[in-house]
């Protein structure tokens, strides 16, 4: 029998008995949140032990690692080939939220995902991201599979980190090595760059290329053919990419130890799409030199941008996944298509699940933090007013790495709106996407203000999270 302090409330769903220990989480009048053990409580490291030997625990490091050594199912896992989406959480608070729009689809969820850029902007660490997520795994009582995602590695340097944390599905970017010149090159532009891909590290030559890919491969329901033409481009674009990526998935098979783990490639956030004789030229090649990728993100037809709705012809897309995912199935299904940049794209999930049959991995990153705001526009709106200047007055400097077309000059200042206007801006194309690509820069600047105003309404937070992700994962649900 457990008894609460005064000042303290308990999250009932997290009550967590086991080898005559309890385990739970609770909020203090603050709405601050802390880890309730009994029984055994070595290893731990508590800020106070009540009178009935309630150990009351800070959320650290330390006290996250002896939870999991101790209930196996606060630790992420790989996913393999079910259907899946991610959750980014730029504010370490969302998961509780994610977790209500979960429940019930069979979609396996990523509850940690985080990249490297974004934790450069956040100031969190993989660890800190991981540990969030499992808090908050643990005051909803999920006990069902979960990962956790280092999304958007470039460079062998960042593997270790999230490798160390506990990460289990590990995006490889290796956006920097594709070659989006090769696109318009002419013919022997296109021949002197394949005689100078790094053939030795892609373990081939140019008389094994052409005696692998000249020729017609014959999908489900098309044939793509490949002359010099189209070989030589894809290589040309995609080589150097190819053998980073490969590089890279050593090394973290190597750091893993033989660990289970899900890889994906992405090369979503190029400049040229990739067609589907570059799909089956990377998805062939990645698995001649061995490595084995659970979800792959090519650049699709038209636009997929930060926090809106697809932009280009539904249409001419419907066609380009259909044919995305002919050649996913030409490899036996071994892997899934992937929607990066994913979010509020509501046009394309139909889509996706149609032609895929839900081999499909959605990734979610910002509007989690979008919804904090529009918490904030509703309760606080002297604070969001204030935010909303901020972020105009950083968009054209944060805008820089990121695929965006909003126009600040669309985006009104807050004194030109009335208090009722200003939530309706999370609705707007341009104002959502200046909105969520300063996050960084207003989470410096009011990083502490903002957790604290969603401590004082989380259950508001968590019931916008959830309705925003319910439409997200209707079209996914099993």
């Amino acid at each position: 029998m457990l008894t609460i302090p005064p000042g303290l409330t308990l999250y009932a769903d997290s009550v967590v008995e086991q080898d005559g220990n309890i385990y739970c989480m609770l909020r203090d009048a603050d709405g601050k949140r802390l880890l309730g053990v009994t029984g055994d409580t070595d290893g731990f490291i508590p800020n106070a032990i009540t009178t009935d030997g309630l150990a009351i625990c800070p959320l650290t490091a330390g006290n996250a690692r002896q939870l999991r050594d101790r209930l196996a199912w606060l630790s992420p896992v790989a996913l393999g080939l079910r259907t899946s989406a991610g959750f980014g959480d730029r504010l370490g608070v969302a998961t509780p939220g994610h977790i209500l729009a979960t429940r019930g689809t069979g979609v396996a969820p990523i509850y940690a995902q985080q990249s490297v850029r974004e934790n450069t902007r956040t100031g969190r660490t993989p660890q800190n991201v991981l540990d969030d997520a499992l808090w908050g795994v643990l005051q909803m009582g999920w006990r069902e599979d979960w990962g956790a995602d280092a999304d958007h590695m470039k460079t062998i340097a960042d593997i270790d980190p999230f490798v160390d944390a506990g990460y289990t599905f590990f995006t490889i970017d290796p956006g920097a090595h594709v070659d989006d010149a090769a696109e318009h090159a002419d013919e022997p532009s296109l021949r002197a760059k394949v005689a100078g891909l790094p053939w030795e590290s892609l373990e081939s030559s140019v008389d094994d290329l052409r005696a692998r890919y000249l020729r017609s491969f014959v999908l489900d329901d098309r044939t793509l053919t490949f002359d010099e033409h189209l070989l030589y481009k894809a290589a040309a674009k995609y080589a150097r990419a190819v053998a980073h990526t490969a590089q890279m998935a050593r090394h973290l098979k190597q750091r893993m130890g033989g660990r289970p783990f899900d890889l994906e490639m992405s090369v979503d956030e190029t400049h040229t799409t990739t067609t589907l004789h570059e799909h089956l030229y990377i998805a062939g090649e990645l698995a001649r030199l061995g490595v084995s990728v659970v979800s792959l993100a090519p650049r699709f037809v038209g636009r997929f941008e930060k926090g809106v709705d697809y932009i280009g012809e539904l249409a001419e897309l419907d066609a380009n996944i259909a044919g995305h995912a002919a050649v996913m199935r030409y490899y036996g299904n071994s892997y899934k298509l992937s929607l990066h940049t994913g979010s509020d794209k509501f046009g394309v999930y139909p889509i996706a699940m149609k032609y895929t049959g839900g081999l499909v991995h959605l990734k979610t990153a910002g509007t989690s933090y979008l919804e904090a705001l529009r918490v904030m526009a509703n309760i606080d709106i002297p604070f969001f007013r204030e935010v909303l200047d901020f972020a105009r007055s950083r968009y054209e400097e944060d805008r820089k790495s990121y695929h965006v077309s909003a126009i600040l000059g669309k985006v009104p200042a807050a004194a030109e709106l009335n208090d009722a206007e200003l939530p309706d801006l999370l609705n707007q194309f341009d104002a959502r996407q200046v909105l969520h690509v300063t996050f960084g820069s207003v989470l410096d600047h009011y990083g502490d203000r903002l957790q604290a105003m969603l401590a004082s309404h989380e259950q508001e937070y968590d019931a916008a999270i959830q309705a925003h992700f319910d439409k997200h994962l209707a079209a996914f649900a099993r």
